[in-house]
């Protein structure tokens, strides 16, 4: 159980952040037994995730090495060979594991494999208690696992028979399949999926069911413009979102059946989106911009001082609260004692500095943002914890060092503090240590 103060989306939780520590995903002095190409390579970091005071770093390479928050030390690798090869991490907050999705180099990296382990088994480096999940299905390309939080369910996908099936969350027990190779996606939202079908030429069947027991709740057929492509179908509840090639935003109520439409000069087709399940809100990305959108296809929220720094919109280096009220990004940094930095480029390339950043929070809401780490501060300052017995500090990046090139971003918000990873493979931790720390039990 975990409580909230009620400062909770001011700046002042933020104020006074200084970078605390550096873990090197990497590190010479820790014993490498994966004697493998693809894992003693350095690569950039592509995922964090937290928990427990331990801290999870996935690099582009495939090693995942797990740190302890609470001693600053290394604990171990996930990789249990010099083979596997770890792509995503996804942390099950019901039984408090860690669920790693992984290649292997015996099966020529064609097959999903996914094992779950207990944080407190890694924490004491016994990842021989690691349970394999889902063995009996064949997760071989183009087939996926996505792990659904919201909904406490797990949806796998076989290629080769066109399965769908989901799986409880919490026990891992299989629940229902669907099988149809007319299936052309399958989109979860709160309760409900959405599968689509092969498009006809003038519309595309749709049909809703329940994500509890994959019951019918509504079959439908959706219009479309012929010859015009569908740029996306998104569904959010009850409200279903369809944009087809330079035509307008429809919001279609599938109850209600009631159609409101966005000017497509008003509602440019995005790279990404964000649902906000707490507010009834979606974000949009679109050229590193972000906006907020409600269901009446109106406009809420353009951030003043938010442009992102990578173009494409990965969750892994966004975060938003678990009370959506603020979205936390590694963005283009602006320096407020120098001149306005130029708009971006034609390219889409951000003005200014090639490789240092500022990691912005703004609120969602509002759009202002409320606080940021730069490195134009100057109050932003190294301030290690220390490790060991020694008490010495491990951080050897400066801070405009530990700014460049974030390539993943995660918000621990139980301790309040933010972790940042680069192309080198280190793993940076800001920190304040002013703020009181949310009480777990």
């Amino acid at each position: 159980m975990s409580t909230r103060g009620a400062r909770s989306s001011g700046p002042e939780r933020f104020r006074n952040m200084q970078l605390q520590e550096e873990f090197d995903t990497y590190d010479q002095n820790v014993n490498l037994t994966l004697q493998s190409q693809f894992l003693t390579k350095k690569s950039k970091i592509i995922e964090i995730v937290a928990a427990k005071d331990m801290i999870f770093a996935l690099a582009q390479s495939g090693l995942c090495a797990a740190f302890s928050r609470t001693t600053n030390q290394h604990i171990c690798f996930l990789n249990l060979s010099p083979d596997e090869i770890i792509r995503s991490l996804f942390y099950n907050k019901n039984d408090d594991s860690l669920i790693t999705v992984s290649f292997y180099a015996s099966d020529h990296f064609s097959f999903l494999k996914c094992r779950t382990t207990p944080i407190e088994y890694i924490r004491r480096n016994q990842l021989d208690v690691g349970i394999p999940l889902f063995e009996t299905e064949p997760l071989k390309w183009p087939g996926f696992v996505e792990f659904d939080d919201v909904n406490g369910k797990v949806l796998t996908y076989s290629a080769q028979d066109s399965i769908y099936k989901v799986f409880d969350l919490k026990n891992y027990n299989f629940l229902y399949q669907i099988s149809d190779k007319n299936v052309q996606e399958i989109k979860i939202s709160p309760g409900t999926i959405l599968l689509i079908f092969e498009r006809t030429p003038s519309h595309v069947p749709l049909q809703i069911l329940s994500i509890e027991d994959g019951s019918v709740l509504k079959t439908f057929n959706h219009l479309l413009h012929k010859n015009k492509k569908v740029d996306f179908i998104e569904q959010f509840n009850e409200k279903l979102l369809v944009k087809q090639e330079s035509e307008n935003l429809q919001i279609l109520d599938v109850r209600s059946l009631e159609l409101t439409e966005v000017s497509s000069t008003d509602f440019l087709t995005p790279s990404a989106f964000i649902f906000l399940y707490e507010k009834n809100l979606f974000l949009t990305f679109r050229n590193r911009t972000v906006a907020v959108w409600n269901f009446r296809g109106e406009l809420v929220t353009s951030f003043e001082d938010h442009l992102l720094w990578h173009p494409d919109c990965s969750s892994n280096n966004i975060y938003i609260t678990s009370e959506q009220d603020l979205i936390i990004s590694y963005c283009k940094a602006h320096d407020p004692y120098h001149p306005p930095l130029p708009s971006p480029s034609p390219s889409g390339e951000p003005p200014g500095d090639a490789s240092v950043g500022s990691i912005n929070m703004s609120n969602i809401i509002t759009g202002k943002c409320i606080a940021k780490i730069s490195a134009c501060d100057p109050e932003l300052q190294i301030r290690p914890t220390g490790r060991g017995e020694t008490g010495r500090s491990s951080i050897r990046s400066t801070v405009h060092e530990a700014l460049e090139d974030v390539t993943a971003l995660f918000y621990d918000e139980d301790k309040n503090e933010i972790y940042t990873g680069n192309k080198y493979g280190l793993v940076h931790v800001w920190s304040n240590l002013s703020y009181p720390r949310r009480a777990c039990m």
